[in-house]
């Protein structure tokens, strides 16, 4: 009988060190070398330590990490029902996050006259649940790292029902603006945690797949919750506005409690506990280094990169304003066909139709796009290279650079088809190509950064872009329904597109000279 020993990490208590008494014939061969470990396992997104030509007994590695390709507890052996449940009860539930905030802006009037304020201070409690949106990351990633994936689901949301129970029952502008900050920044860690649980579920190589589908849900909830909350408004005050959007969250958080965790970390340190053993010595974090961990990557780094990184300064920028534009049509959308085509009360909320139907059709091109354009690519790649070097990250701008050429023209003819009153139908039409081609530019521009940077910084690059985003999306609806009323929907919409236009080599840019950026960047991962 020989005995195997087991070393925890050199950089944690030698007293942890233990010595198992396994017969080394029982023992499957786990012999790894360290180095090429480490960085198979950066590149690839895993959290996990392996000292150099050694084995470890099955029980142990159990409590250490997945105990093969077929392990059970592992997200991607879940049942195929099960996925497609949690897939469906998750990506609703995160879509009630922008449902909610949107809903709010047909209620900015009957706000405005019952809480005695001018318009442009109505508006502040649907920008200020955007603002809250980009600080989300801060409640809902130290959830995760310690409690897991569902947890953040389960905490948060009762938390931003309760703001929002107090949002209807606000009595003043500034009590209803500050309660929809805190339903924002609580409904925030509903739309961000969402797609990390979805990839849990899928194999790297269909990263694409499943977020292109994931993409399109926080902009389609931005153009459904007006349209909800258009017709809520012809029945009820605009109180409801908030209580609807709290009856539809427990609708769509009952089915989550029925999920899985999907978070590796927290699924083996649970097996370890239930096997009676202490788990990982890296699976453990100290508070104080868990809270430097998360000023450094959600704030310190991202700020950095934001100013510091070309690709994810131009990402963030380009992108953000992409949601901006979004919410300068929430705002302004109702008055464009109320003013030029006389639409009443009870017609305004189907000008919605065009974002909405746009928004959710978005994720069939993209979907088809990383099917037949970059699977493709990646499957002759992977025949002529080593498993090691990973296909460039510029394969990932298909969608990107499609999107910038159509997105300028729609604007354009959206503006001067309202203006010379062209059938509604034309514009609510190119709205909808708007929404769509500006979702084509998002997933390709976002899978692009998120390729470049790796597992290590991809998260860091992508809290730039959020909270980019979120910003300008709380900016735009302050000025946006001024603008048109000052200059029209012809120049407004022109302007916009005339920003669009200056934005459009963004990604034609990357595809040319996206390997020296990558190569001069201090944090890229992807080679």
């Amino acid at each position: 009988m020989e005995a195997v020993i087991y070393r925890s990490p050199p950089s944690h208590d030698p007293r942890d060190e233990r010595i198992s008494q396994v017969p080394i014939n029982n023992t499957p061969n786990l012999a790894v070398d360290y180095r090429q470990n480490e960085k198979q396992g950066q590149r690839q997104g895993r959290d996990l330590y392996e000292e150099p030509n050694i084995i470890l007994p099955p029980t142990i590695n159990a409590a250490y990490d997945w105990t093969g390709p077929d392990d059970p507890d592992n997200p991607r052996n879940f049942s195929t029902a099960l996925r497609i449940f949690s897939t469906i009860a998750i990506t609703m539930l995160a879509m009630i996050g922008t449902v909610a905030g949107s809903m709010y802006a047909p209620a900015q009037d009957a706000v405005a006259s019952a809480l005695h304020c001018s318009r442009i201070v109505a508006v502040l409690p649907l920008s200020l649940y955007n603002l809250g949106l980009a600080f989300g990351p801060m409640v809902g990633a130290p959830l995760s790292e310690t409690y897991g994936r569902k947890s953040v689901f389960m905490l948060s949301t009762p938390v931003f029902v309760l703001f929002m129970l107090g949002s209807g029952f606000s009595r003043s502008i500034g009590g209803l603006t500050a309660c929809r900050f805190f339903a924002g920044v609580f409904a925030s860690p509903l739309i961000n945690n969402a797609p990390a649980t979805l990839l849990d579920f899928t194999p790297p190589r269909y990263r694409g797949v499943s977020l292109g589908g994931y993409y399109a849900v926080p902009s389609f909830g931005a153009a459904l919750g007006p349209l909800i909350g258009g017709f809520v408004l012809l029945a009820k005050p605009w109180q409801w506005t908030q209580w609807i959007s709290i009856f539809i969250t427990v609708a769509f958080y009952i089915p989550v409690c029925f999920t899985r965790e999907t978070y590796k970390k927290v699924i083996i340190k649970r097996r370890a506990t239930r096997l009676g053993l202490r788990d990982s010595a890296s699976q453990r974090t100290s508070p104080g280094r868990a809270f430097r961990y998360f000023f450094t990557a959600l704030i310190q780094r991202p700020l950095h990169m934001l100013f510091t990184e070309p690709i994810v300064t131009l990402v963030s920028v380009y992108n953000g304003f992409l949601f901006g534009l979004l919410y300068t049509f929430v705002v302004s959308v109702p008055w464009i066909f109320r003013h030029y085509y006389g639409w009443s009360a009870q017609s305004e909320p189907l000008s919605y139709l065009g974002l909405m139907c746009g928004t959710a059709l978005a994720a069939a091109p993209l979907i088809l796009i990383d099917l037949f354009s970059y699977q493709k690519r990646l499957t002759e790649w992977q025949l002529h290279h080593d498993d090691d070097e990973p296909l460039p990250s510029e394969n990932r701008l298909m969608s990107a650079l499609i999107g910038s050429i159509i997105l300028p023209i729609c604007l354009f003819i959206v503006g001067w088809t309202v203006h010379y009153h062209v059938h509604w139908i034309v514009p609510v039409i190119f709205q909808g190509l708007v929404m769509l081609s500006s979702l084509l530019v998002y997933a390709g521009a976002n899978l692009f950064m998120l390729d470049a940077y790796g597992p290590l910084y991809g998260a860091s690059a992508s809290g730039s872009m959020m909270f980019s985003r979120y910003l300008l999306s709380a900016v735009f609806p302050l000025f946006a329904l001024q603008m048109y009323e000052n200059l029209g929907a012809g120049w407004a919409t022109s302007i916009l597109g005339f920003v669009i236009l200056v934005m459009a080599p963004i990604p034609w840019f990357f595809r040319a000279y996206g390997e020296k950026l990558r190569e001069r960047s201090k944090y890229e991962m992807s080679t």
